[in-house]
């Protein structure tokens, strides 16, 4: 069940980036360089969740 619980959070997580990229990219100047990171970020959380999705999966 650890593992449900680490793809929920890491969820969360991907959720709050988004809304911070939102909030960012829709400044009149947003950072460009901090637009990057988070979209690399999102990125990463996302092959994670999908990587531990398909583990779930498998185990069951």
């Amino acid at each position: 069940m650890a593992l449900a619980q680490r793809i929920e959070s890491l969820r969360k997580r991907h959720a709050e980036i988004e809304d911070k990229l939102h909030t960012e990219e829709t400044r009149p100047a947003p950072d460009i360089a901090l637009v990057q990171k988070m979209k690399k970020e999102k990125l990463t959380l996302k092959e994670e969740i999908e990587r531990l999705t398909d583990e779930l999966q498998q185990a069951a």
